[in-house]
């Protein structure tokens, strides 16, 4: 029953042989699968899987079975691109799912993508759940600008270090995913290096125990300590961006900073400018690299 309602729904629209469908699935919540992705899968000669384990039981849920699963994953994406090309090249649909949510946003298929389009085919999207989306829907940042999307920050604590200044440092909303078992590192860090900047904090999107809370950065470890049970399940976080306000309160700090730059390393200069003038650090951060690139010329 369902196939046949993804047909009627999705079946006036054209899918072309010989082309690579790239298909958003759930990120939790079944109920979030498309009438189109269930009639592409259906319609595919062949499906492309991050983990065909994890995909065999998803289709099954949908009535889709008997199609050839290809694992396509981090490992493999190059090397197995080459039997996707074979198959694109005899005139076959080949769709390419992952585990969960749309292919190639910090997930396997980029490499994929490329190789099917340098070889001359088409690539078509079937979009859907996104999580990093879903969480800037129901973050609030009414800033209405860009944002960047950073995904899972470098799990080595130098470098995370220097991820989290850039972080701090932009004016931009940003994106950023978190796995539970590092998640209360993350908090403190961006506890440091936000300080009040205000940080949505969304766990286990679309499922039964979906969470989505707003608060100051330097908040966030307080509020996991307050439950355990906040510290489980998958994490995307929405920094906010900077106001206006506090960019503009940074410009006017200018000299201050200057003066200290020629004397101090860029931390210590920003931090003592924070203490003399009240500005938000994160702000006189971005306006002191701004002042540096300046004077270096770049």
């Amino acid at each position: 029953m369902i196939l046949q309602a993804a047909a009627s729904a999705a079946g006036t629209q054209q899918h072309p042989p010989g082309a690579l469908y790239v298909v958003a699935t759930p990120i939790g919540n079944l109920a979030d699968m498309s009438l189109r992705a269930i009639h592409v899968l259906a319609l595919a000669d062949a499906i492309a899987c991050e983990d065909t384990r994890h995909s065999a039981p998803l289709l099954r849920q949908f009535g889709i079975e008997g199609k050839p699963l290809l694992a396509v994953h981090e490992h493999n994406e190059r090397e197995a691109a080459a039997g996707v090309l074979l198959r694109l090249a005899r005139g076959e649909r080949v769709a390419y799912i992952s585990d969960a949510g749309t292919p190639a946003i910090s997930d396997p298929g980029a490499a994929l993508v490329a190789a099917a389009q340098a070889a001359g085919y088409r690539t078509l999207p079937i979009p859907g759940a996104s999580s990093a989306v879903a969480a800037l829907s129901v973050s609030g940042d009414a800033s209405g600008g860009p944002f960047t999307f950073v995904g899972f920050v470098p799990p080595k604590a130098g470098e995370r270090a220097r991820v989290l200044q850039q972080i701090a440092a932009s004016p931009q909303t940003q994106v950023l995913f978190e796995a539970p078992h590092r998640i209360e590192v993350l908090a403190t860090g961006l506890a440091e290096a936000c300080g009040a900047r205000p940080v949505t904090i969304c766990r286990e999107l679309t499922k039964q125990f979906e969470t989505v809370a707003t608060l100051a950065a330097d908040q966030l470890p307080a509020w996991l300590a307050a439950d355990a049970n906040r510290s489980r399940g998958e994490f995307v976080l929405v920094i906010h961006a900077l106001a206006e306000q506090a960019a503009d309160e940074a410009h006017a700090h200018d000299r201050t900073l200057q003066t200290l730059l020629a004397e101090l390393p860029l931390k210590q200069a920003v931090a003592l400018a924070a203490e003399l003038t009240g500005a938000p650090r994160n702000a006189l951060y971005e306006r002191a690299l701004a002042l540096k690139k300046a004077a270096a010329g770049e």
